[in-house]
């Protein structure tokens, strides 16, 4: 899917950032950090919990390289876009280079604390709070290191911090979750949380010396084949995409709330640039015209297996299933970039 929808996300995103140091008189980050799930994870959770195999990394990288993609990542292209190379995971211990940033997002992340386990539930327990933490700290250790007067070669100088494109991409599982157990209203309950902790969040990044942070609205997940498939619903909840209605309209009323919250944000941080990223609309534009964007398919997997949405809960893109004592593994379709 890297050829079109994620080149589309971040032409997009990359005219934001110039439009907004445009107006601030300047033209390039020297640096990004990141914070977010698996839509912008580069590695940092497969660090932690090592097992990611092919068909992911496929595409562009030709092996697994920690992305829950066959190929790049929104992030990765606005890194290629300002000249910096791809952000290193901030739990990578080998090969990383932080002169230019550092990506503290994970796979399975939330915005709030999960209350169980990551075997238990598959949630990460490098929630946003976490994930801030080892911002806070790694700016702390990095500038600590440089008074002393010692140099590292892979290691951002004292004026990065204040200069960098601070991004946020994350809620999506806080969303999806816990629709099986307790529903759309249930889940719509507690998003005034997970709007506002973003906000407290933005708040923080600001406190440490981030100037220019943008946060991403959510995807319209009723379009996505996996909850397509496993949410209950019923043909009428269905648009004339193929999308359900219940579960989009409840992504857009967590995007008001977000949106407003920013607004408020805006308010007490006057010397900001806090920018609203509206992907969810050029996602649901791709989803529900997807051969007017170059694809043959909208709400349709490619990794997958059975059924309308090529998906089936028992066989998970890349992992071995074993039943009836034969090991099934998903098939991979032979042309990513049509999905």
């Amino acid at each position: 899917m890297e050829r079109m929808m994620v080149i589309k996300l971040a032409a997009v995103m990359i005219m934001v950032v110039l439009e907004v140091r445009s107006s601030q008189g300047k033209c390039q980050f020297p640096a990004i950090f990141n914070f977010g799930d698996s839509n912008s994870d580069t590695g940092g959770f497969y660090a932690a919990f090592p097992g990611l195999s092919l068909p992911y990394g496929m595409t562009f990288f030709h092996e697994p390289s920690g992305r829950a993609s066959d190929g790049r990542l929104v992030v990765d292209f606005i890194a290629q876009a300002f000249g910096l190379p791809f952000l290193s995971p901030y739990l990578q211990s080998l090969g990383s280079d932080f002169r230019h940033g550092a990506n503290y997002a994970s796979d399975a992340g939330t915005v709030l604390q999960p209350n169980t386990s990551q075997y238990v539930t598959g949630i990460s327990p490098f929630y946003l709070g976490v994930q801030y933490t080892q911002m806070k700290d790694f700016k702390f250790r990095a500038l600590h290191l440089l008074s002393k007067g010692k140099h590292f070669e892979y290691l951002p100088t004292t004026d990065v911090f204040s200069k960098a494109l601070y991004f946020l991409d994350i809620g999506q599982n806080d969303f999806t979750s816990q629709l099986g157990w307790i529903g759309i209203e249930g889940v719509k309950e507690f998003l005034p949380k997970v709007a506002s902790q973003i906000g407290e969040t933005v708040k923080a990044l600001h406190r440490e010396g981030a100037r220019t942070i943008f946060v991403a609205n959510l995807a319209p997940i009723g379009c996505f084949p996996s909850f397509l498939t496993e949410l209950p619903h019923n043909k009428s909840d269905l648009d004339s995409y193929g999308c359900m209605i219940s579960y989009n309209n409840a992504v857009l009323y967590y995007n008001n709330l977000l949106k407003e919250k920013l607004e408020e944000v805006r308010k007490v941080l006057p010397d900001a640039s806090v920018v609203y990223v509206d992907s969810h609309a050029i996602k649901l534009e791709i989803y529900t015209n997807p051969t007017k964007h170059g694809f043959m398919f909208g709400t349709k997997a490619c990794c997958g297996t059975g059924g309308e949405y090529n998906f089936s809960p028992q066989f998970f893109c890349s992992q071995k299933t074993e039943i009836n004592g034969t090991v099934f593994v998903a098939p991979v379709c032979s042309d990513p970039s049509s999905y």
